[in-house]
């Protein structure tokens, strides 16, 4: 992989890097402008200290190349007549204006992947837009959805648009991989940093063209009209995030809570007592008002500031209920869950005489598990290295004719059991591309996704939500109750024809059923099993029950995002839910490669959260080796002023301006 990313879409890299593959640093003479973004190890700017730079270049190997030079240019194509990818990150025709384009190099390599990261697309009218990571999330929605309603909209505080991107990127790059196993084409892979990040407003993009009414920003919860509806709650020593929703799905969970408060002397039992399951319903036909949701609520704050996110943390654990605690970035390092799991990996680097301690594997595959192999390399590292061996062409053979006309992924059977929105969102990525997926539902509990906004026309329903279709076009559904042998009898006749079987179950789900991997490795030998969940399958909170916003409060995402003189505002909606799915899909197109390979199945235990954390590198990053804590701040930045969103005419209208 020869990847000429800028921060714009070096974790696309750094993901094929972490999966085995031989990822080359391309940087310009004097370093990436990447190595003079901070923060810096030690606080002292210096190239070899860039702790953004170290996030997502490890794994890698590093050579400095002249693209604006003859010479230059001449051994890039040298390294592309032996590469398999290409990764650049450059403004759409910066590539062509050097003779550098996918058509120039695929002349080179008809087999070469050409992947292009930039922020509106390699076309349409923005394509030569300038950008930064604030204005494209501002472009692409979710900043809108972000933060206090009677301020601006928020961005996170560690940028995000890019990794989104980049995260994306690998996904699509090794879709456009498994099309050349078998036509031995390569082709052009055009990611676009603002269709990336319209994933993270939770199909609300949607809400206009179907109908229904748009949510209104409202810092760590929801708000549709007079109704608000809360997340985030204070405790002792910080604060906590509750997914305070109602349902089928949600409501015995809120009951749950309430039953906790009233049993701690919290509330009477008028109030534990109310029908939470069809509180919707009771607050639409006005037999409930919204003020007494909001008094409800402020019941629970007034509870849960008498408790330490501890307290509540245990409670959550021991009675299931959608409660977590806001984890600072040090409370993350310092997770019990984590240090379980042994996930922190540290990394020696030469040139530092030290090791740091880095985020851990994406994900945990039984047969090809990810190792951590190299520092980031140092400008020119391995100049000498790679380019004494540059020249040899190496092909990938196609398995089938070439040209051959069909999907990346036709052929492939998936058992999707998964469930919401991570599991799904996941899917139907690779769904897009021509494999058969099963998505099996319970025919005792309808799927959350489906009750969940928007909705065809705003009105509810468990065929109409636009959320549940948006995650799971393209396909097959039927439903089974597993709890019975029938249904289990069915379900394992589908493992026996699937080639991947995916799961998002509690870790005890699949073991009661006898369905956990050796089970049904037993009756089909190279199967490959991915089981996600929030937490992952093993440590003290394996059983722990949730959604991603209760994630992004464990991970530290809340704890970036907000203002310096409130609470924290949290990302808009379940926010890990749209960043695990990017692991996801690249954790099973990694396995199918693994086992065209050698026969092999294996199983994949995602945990969420874990995956999520790529994304706060750089935070993480400026934790272990400089002891810093990042704060919310809004929306200013360490490298540009003025830097921020501005009113502009109408109502709730905005524009974000960054210099």
């Amino acid at each position: 992989v020869l990847d000429l990313t800028d921060e714009r879409g070096m974790l696309c890299g750094q993901i094929l890097a972490d999966l085995g593959a031989d990822v080359i640093a391309i940087e310009p003479p004097g370093g990436s402008p990447v190595r003079r973004v901070g923060p810096f190890a030690g606080g002292q700017p210096d190239p070899e200290r860039s702790l953004q730079w170290w996030a997502y270049a490890r794994n890698k190997r590093g050579i400095t190349l002249d693209l604006d030079a003859d010479d230059g240019r001449q051994k890039l194509r040298e390294l592309v007549a032996s590469a398999d990818f290409l990764i650049e990150s450059a403004a759409p025709g910066a590539m062509a204006a050097r003779g550098l384009s996918y058509d120039d190099l695929a002349a080179v390599n008809p087999s070469l992947v050409y992947v292009s990261i930039s922020p509106f697309g390699q076309d349409g009218p923005k394509a030569a837009y300038a950008s930064t990571d604030m204005t494209l999330l501002a472009a692409g929605g979710p900043m809108f959805l972000t933060g206090d309603d009677d301020r601006a909209p928020l961005r996170v505080g560690t940028p995000q648009a890019y990794v989104h991107a980049g995260a994306e990127a690998a996904a699509a790059a090794l879709i456009a991989h498994r099309e050349r196993l078998h036509s031995g084409r390569g082709q052009h892979v055009d990611v676009s940093i603002q269709q990336a990040v319209t994933q993270a407003t939770q199909s609300q993009i949607l809400s206009t063209v179907l109908g229904d009414t748009p949510l209104q920003r409202f810092a760590g919860g929801l708000k549709l009209g007079p109704l608000v509806v809360r997340f985030g709650y204070p405790a002792k020593d910080g604060h906590i995030s509750i997914t305070f929703l109602f349902g089928t799905a949600i409501g015995p969970m809120t009951r749950r809570l309430m039953e906790y408060v009233h049993s701690e002397g919290g509330c009477d039992e008028a109030t534990r007592d109310k029908d939470w399951v069809h509180y919707v319903e009771l607050l639409m036909t006005g037999k409930e008002a919204p003020t007494e949701l909001a008094r409800v609520q402020q019941v629970v704050g007034a509870f849960t500031a008498t408790k330490t996110k501890a307290e509540l943390l245990e409670a959550a654990l021991k009675y299931g209920l959608l409660v977590a605690p806001v984890n600072t970035i040090e409370d993350v390092v310092h997770s019990e869950q984590l240090a379980s799991r042994g996930y922190w990996q540290d990394v020696h680097h030469p040139a530092l005489g030290e090791s740091v301690r880095y985020p851990g594997p994406l994900a945990r595959f039984s047969q090809q598990p990810i190792t951590y192999r190299r520092p980031p390399p140092a400008i020119g590292e391995h100049n000498a290295e790679v380019l004494g061996a540059a020249g040899t062409p190496r092909l990938p053979q196609p398995v089938a004719a070439s040209g051959a006309d069909r999907a990346p992924l036709a052929g492939v059977k998936i058992l999707d059991l998964m469930w919401v929105i991570a599991g799904p969102a996941a899917t139907r990525i690779l769904a897009d591309y021509g494999p058969t997926i099963v998505r099996v539902e319970s025919t005792r509990r309808i799927d959350t996704a489906r009750t969940l906004a928007p909705s065809i026309g705003g009105v509810g329903g468990a065929e109409v939500s636009g959320l549940y279709g948006n995650y799971n076009a393209g396909k097959l559904g039927l439903t089974l109750d597993l709890t019975s042998e029938t249904g289990r009898a069915v379900l394992l006749d589908l493992v026996r024809w699937a080639d991947v079987v995916c799961e998002s179950f509690s870790p005890r789900a699949m073991r009661a059923w006898g369905c956990d991997y050796e089970s049904l490795r037993a009756i089909k030998p190279d199967l490959i099993m991915l089981s996600t969940c929030l937490m992952g399958q093993t440590g003290p909170m394996a059983k722990f029950a949730g959604f991603g916003n209760l994630a992004a409060a464990l991970t530290g995402f809340n704890s970036v995002t907000g203002w310096p003189d409130r609470a924290p505002a949290s990302p808009f909606g379940a926010y890990t839910d749209y960043v695990a799915p990017r692991f996801t899909a690249a954790a099973i197109l990694a396995a199918l490669d693994h086992r065209d390979r050698t026969g092999e199945g294996q199983y994949i235990d995602q945990s969420q959260a874990e995956s999520a954390l790529h994304f706060l590198a750089p935070a993480l990053l400026d934790y272990t080796v400089n002891g810093h804590v990042q704060q919310p701040n809004g929306n200013r930045d360490p490298n540009m002023a003025p830097h921020g969103v501005y009113p502009s005419a109408g109502d709730d209208r905005w524009v974000a301006i960054a210099v």
